[in-house]
């Protein structure tokens, strides 16, 4: 028997979230798919694993776009619709800020989070809520726009605030609402998820983060992030995807400009009509197509013209004991010297001491997710790739072990506790180690850099043209909507779309 059939609808490249969520789409309108994934398991960083008998999170600390169950954002409208029933739980903070001055603790909710920040900073809550709720507007824009695109003309009368700031970086339109740098600062904590400085980020894409977060909470899955990808291939393979584990894909085959297949490992040559590749663009265009010479000069153009986001670096401890006897009274912590962004953008390029760390305590999210008397707690950096790139291997294990004793050091000054002395168990997480499990362009984790030139709202007026070889998509955090396991799924539902509409065009004719 056959390992492979002689002809595929589809092959999706990659079995993390973007690609499962890809083959979901394209199985519920019946296509033949095939699921290549290089590891034994699905997910990529969506994972978790165990250390001294404990289950432990890899990578997620929220996960957006979810909503309660009688008020589904699209994310967990898409799961539900899907059949990928995930029992979430929604985390009980947006984030304890943590900067000179300042010791708070925010909660979701629009009111009451401008509340909370006008008993740090009184006299803020009209202006802080009207900020909200400009993003908030905006935000229901994005998702309108998204579904149901529109003539420029249209746009201006149905969507007026998001016109009117497109154009302006987050910095921009905060300025306008005259507020105090405090408060200001209370506003700033999430930018890391976005990885750029207000001077620079565009204010959609703040809008879109804190309407989402602020506004509608943030859930993480009671069995860890690994749920999410095991139940996804679970209902996947139900719904007829065929998945093969432990199967890299070398070579994406072209023929006068069109995919038309891809060449594993292993030698195995596969034939669909359609490839979806979670490989970055920058990998795809410099080592996997095949002939090269079917590379457009474009496509190189492109992938060189644009800036990555941001790698990470966790350190994950389980203590030995409950959070609150450690001091610890969070679920996030976000802490730093200062709260300017643009500041902490240019430490993150280097290989640290980082002044601005971000840390979970799971238990305050999910109180069974240790052993009774135990509690995980992560430390999380997101540097530049820059930094990283720049590591040799012989110096490898020093750096990773001198950044790792800083961050420690930090929060345990902090909590006024030595973390060091509870410790059960500890893993360290590198940009090396993202790369090489996930295989993820240097380390990247978060796509391209949001930029004034380069955010969702470029990049929908490029895509079309930035479809350099035909029957190839791209889904994956590198793809139109960017960074975050929320934005994953919406960029493999994006790809399968794609797809799907040039079936229809093709048959059309």
């Amino acid at each position: 028997m056959k390992f492979y059939k002689d002809h595929y609808d589809v092959i999706v490249i990659g079995g993390a979230l973007a690609g499962l969520s890809s083959a979901l789409m394209l199985a519920d309108k019946g296509k033949d798919v095939l699921v290549l994934e290089r590891h034994n398991l699905p997910g990529g960083i969506a994972t978790s694993f165990v250390r001294g008998g404990i289950e432990i999170e890899a990578a997620l600390h929220e996960m957006m776009s979810i909503g309660s169950k009688d008020n589904r954002l699209k994310v967990g409208k898409f799961f539900d619709d899907m059949g990928v029933d995930i029992d979430w739980l929604k985390v009980p903070e947006a984030y304890h800020a943590s900067f000179p001055g300042v010791e708070v603790t925010l909660h979701p909710g629009l009111e009451r989070f401008a509340k909370e920040i006008d008993e740090v900073v009184p006299g803020t809550y009209d202006k802080v809520l009207r900020l909200l709720n400009l993003c908030n507007t905006v935000f229901d824009s994005v998702n309108e726009l998204s579904i149901h695109p529109m003539s420029k003309a249209k746009m201006l009368i149905k969507h007026e605030a998001f016109v009117k700031t497109a154009g302006y970086t987050t910095a921009e339109v905060m300025d306008t609402f005259d507020l105090p740098q405090k408060a200001k600062d209370l506003l700033a904590p999430y930018w890391i998820y976005v990885g750029s400085g207000f001077s620079e980020l565009p204010f959609t894409i703040y809008s879109v983060l804190m309407a989402d977060y602020v506004g509608y909470g943030s859930y993480i899955p009671l069995k860890f992030s690994h749920e999410m990808s095991l139940k996804m291939a679970e209902r996947a393979e139900a719904m007829g995807v065929q998945i093969e584990y432990r199967q890299q894909v070398d070579k994406i085959l072209v023929k006068d400009g069109r995919a038309y297949g891809v060449r594993t490992a292993r030698g195995d040559e596969i034939h669909a009509d359609y490839v979806i590749s979670s490989a970055y663009p920058n990998k795809v265009y410099t080592s996997m197509i095949e002939p090269a010479s079917e590379v457009p000069e474009k496509a190189l153009r492109m992938v060189n013209g644009r800036r990555l986001s941001l790698t990470a670096f966790s350190v994950i401890m389980i203590l030995d004991r409950p959070a609150q006897e450690l001091n610890i009274r969070d679920y996030s912590i976000f802490r730093g010297d200062t709260m300017d962004t643009d500041a902490h953008y240019e430490n993150l390029a280097g290989l640290g001491p980082y002044k601005y760390l971000t840390c979970i305590c799971h238990n305050y999210g999910n109180p069974g997710c240790t052993p009774e008397g135990t509690c995980s707690f992560s430390v999380t950096v997101l540097p530049r790739v820059d930094g990283w790139k720049t590591v040799k291997a012989e110096d490898y294990d020093e750096v990773k072990h001198r950044v790792a004793k800083q961050l420690i050091d930090d929060m345990s000054a902090y909590f006024g506790t030595n973390l060091l002395d509870h410790v059960l168990e500890v893993v360290i997480e590198t940009p090396m180690t993202v790369n090489r499990y996930t295989n993820a362009w240097n380390g990247c984790i978060y796509g391209y850099a949001h930029t004034m030139e380069d955010h969702i709202i470029a990049r929908l007026q490029t895509a079309e043209a930035e479809r350099f070889i035909r029957h190839l998509e791209f889904s994956g955090a590198h793809a139109i909507s960017g960074d975050g396991m929320g934005p994953q799924v919406t960029n493999g539902r994006k790809a399968a779309k794609n797809v799907l509409d040039t079936m229809a065009e093709e048959a059309a004719k």
